[in-house]
């Protein structure tokens, strides 16, 4: 499997601890709370398995938060109706040409197991 796949997955899986975390209403919520724990180790297994197949880990966990980042935003504005700003939208932007830049400069060696 392609590891920017790999990191993408977990990006996905952080954007959606992040919002189960903020469903468990500041960690009052047992059941929020455990399925945001479950969901958070996933994500960083996918980190993980996305470095090990030979992504160097600060280009790795910035395309991870960035694209878990971006993921979040998009998740509140239609599941909890916040508001995107025009500076924060550029800025959001700025992130997203950040995150693919970094896959197109680093071309992983691909680890054999």
């Amino acid at each position: 499997m392609n590891p920017w796949l790999l990191i993408l997955i977990g990006g996905i899986v952080e954007a959606m601890w992040a919002t189960t975390m903020n469903m468990s209403e500041g960690f009052t919520d047992v059941f929020w709370v455990v399925v945001t724990i479950l969901i958070s180790i996933v994500s960083v297994w996918f980190l993980n398995l996305g470095t090990k197949a030979g992504i160097p880990i600060g280009s790795a966990y910035a395309v991870w938060t960035g694209f878990g980042t971006v993921t979040s935003t998009i998740v509140g504005i239609f599941l909890f109706d916040q508001m995107l700003g025009a500076l924060q939208f550029l800025f959001l932007a700025v992130l997203i040409g950040g995150i693919m830049l970094l896959q197109y400069v680093d071309s992983p060696k691909v680890k054999k197991n």
